[in-house]
């Protein structure tokens, strides 16, 4: 018997360190960034494509107080609800003292500095797929913004998903992301996939909370539970791609109602991008595969 525990405690040992070894967080590595120097002036542009803003500034905020990205924002899933954290330039309560390879394995890997896991409600899932200059070139731009020592809120979790090593295994089981829809002139693909990370709204999710990818862009329930986020493909969406350039510009729709709720935040960011790139998403838009 004594023989038999013994080999049980080691083979529960050996299970115990596989598991913490193949769950543990892998940073993006350091030399990876280390001869890139980002351009603050093009980081400006990532970061309104990127929606920063519409998650981490304060709640309510609008105009130059956007900027100020103090977090609080309360973001509900069947999951628990997750609060925005401040990702200002304070050195403290922010992210000032981050170096450059720390930010980008934050939004590439969700590889936070203390090398734990950030929870999959911030979508480095999508972020992924972003180029290096820009990860470089966004992290000198958000460096100039302002600080504020403005607190930051825990999640509001409950068992097992307030365990963030639960992450590492939720990313062993989730494919790495991949492009999805068409290639089209101007970027389109990559504004809409990397930078906008619209799918994280607009596509619906199985059970462990990944994106169905068999149904890009098809529409998807609230993470909140109330209503319903509307599909984008040609199956729901019969607008113009004028209209929806014009939409990603103003708010209005064509049938002349406005964006409500987040989307008028995203509306907010499209409207500081070119019209180019505005027109590139909508031929993005008008050019996926038909979904129910």
């Amino acid at each position: 018997m004594k023989r038999f525990l013994a080999f049980a405690g080691l083979l529960l040992a050996a299970g115990v360190s596989l598991g913490l070894f193949f769950t543990r967080a892998v940073p993006v590595p350091e030399e990876r960034f280390a001869a890139l120097t980002g351009d603050a002036e093009a980081g400006e542009a990532v970061f309104h494509a990127a929606g920063c803003a519409s998650c981490h500034a304060a709640p309510g905020a609008s105009g130059e107080a956007r900027l100020v990205l103090a977090g609080g924002q309360r973001f509900a899933s069947p999951f628990g609800t997750f609060v925005a954290p401040n990702i200002s330039p304070h050195p403290e309560a922010g992210i000032g003292d981050w170096s450059q390879a720390d930010f980008a394995s934050a939004v590439l890997a969700g590889v936070a500095p203390d090398g734990s896991h950030y929870y999959p409600a911030f979508p480095y899932t999508a972020y992924a797929l972003m180029e290096d200059q820009d990860v470089a070139d966004l992290w000198a731009y958000m460096q100039g913004l302002p600080e504020t020592d403005t607190p930051n809120a825990p999640h509001e979790l409950g068992f097992p998903f307030n365990i963030r090593r639960s992450v590492g295994a939720w990313k062993l089981l989730s494919p790495m992301p991949d492009w999805v829809g068409p290639e089209v002139p101007g970027d389109g693909r990559y504004l809409v996939e990397a930078l906008a990370h619209c799918a994280e709204c607009h596509t619906p999710r199985d059970g462990l909370g990944r994106l169905d990818r068999a149904r890009w862009m098809a529409g998807a329930p609230n993470p909140s539970g109330k209503g319903r986020i509307p599909g984008i493909t040609p199956a729901q969406l019969d607008w113009s791609a004028g209209d929806i350039a014009y939409y990603l510009e103003t708010g209005f729709t064509p049938d002349f109602d406005s964006a409500g709720g987040h989307m008028a935040s995203v509306i907010t960011n499209m409207a500081q991008l070119t019209a180019a790139d505005r027109e590139a998403i909508a031929a993005y838009v008008k050019a996926l595969q038909p979904a129910e």
